[in-house]
């Protein structure tokens, strides 16, 4: 049972780096992906573009970070002696991924309250900002968790291993916009290259997994607790995967034209 759960803790980091990445990296890059978008002349501003990316993303916001909530409840439910040592030992790493997490949903909500392009400006400079630091935060905690939590966390090793799940993140993102704003003619092209960086967004997450496991089998809880929380959570997996499978299946490339006329009136 303890290896179940353990497997079950990999499979939805390497899941969330596999799908959230390319939502992050979308809000990293956002700025330079418009100008890319503009110099080559597609229709419309700057900010009209950006618009644009950001519906890209929009209809897998909420359901990528469904697999951070599970994250979050697999580890507190069965690895609770983990828990209170990560959230003790990496407590400025924790707060800075959740300042990051709310600045960078709070730029995704608020950016189109209000007309004009000073308030649009600002949440998506908001929404940068908190893409980037949420790369940066997961791996400092990665890096830190590998190396037995450092006093200091954001050393040179830290930030350094954050750079590269930054540069995975920014990856994955092109590939998404490819993917997403191509036309259903290009789907299976850019859909295979998709897959492929969705594999390289998760590889700084799988490394240190693995390279951990031995050492999270350690801090598991009694067979008891484990055999109520599978009770509790096999019931809930299907209807998870069948959502995931839905918004995949339901919003797929629709090029550029049809991305611009669908933006969702909450993002």
């Amino acid at each position: 049972m303890e290896i179940i759960w353990l497997a079950v803790l990999a499979v939805l980091l390497v899941g969330y780096f596999a799908l959230e990445g390319f939502d992050i990296g979308v809000g990293m890059t956002l700025p330079w992906l418009a100008r890319a978008g503009e110099r080559a002349g597609e229709p419309g501003t700057r900010a009209r573009h950006r618009d644009r990316l950001v519906a890209a993303i929009a209809p897998y916001v909420l359901a990528n970070e469904v697999w951070l909530v599970a994250l979050a409840g697999t580890l507190f439910g069965a690895f609770p002696a983990l828990e209170g040592t990560v959230l003790s030992g990496m407590y400025p790493v924790v707060v800075a991924l959740l300042v990051s997490w709310i600045l960078r949903d709070a730029g995704l909500w608020f950016r189109r309250r209000l007309d004009g392009d000073t308030w649009r400006g600002f949440w998506d400079a908001v929404l940068c900002a908190g893409s980037w630091g949420l790369a940066l935060s997961w791996g400092v905690a990665l890096a830190s968790l590998v190396r037995g939590l450092p006093a200091q966390p954001f050393d040179l090793v830290g930030l350094l291993y954050g750079a590269v799940v930054a540069a995975a993140f920014a990856f994955h993102a092109r590939s998404f916009v490819a993917w997403r704003l191509s036309g259903r003619a290009e789907a299976a092209r850019t859909g295979r290259r998709l897959l492929l960086t969705a594999v390289v967004a998760a590889l700084p997450a799988a490394v240190p997994m693995a390279a951990l496991a031995s050492s999270l089998l350690d801090h598991t809880a009694s067979p008891a607790t484990l055999n109520v929380l599978s009770v509790m959570a096999l019931p809930v997996t299907p209807i998870l995967v069948g959502a995931q499978v839905w918004v995949w299946r339901t919003f797929g490339p629709l090029g550029s034209t049809g991305v611009a006329a669908r933006i969702p009136s909450f993002f």
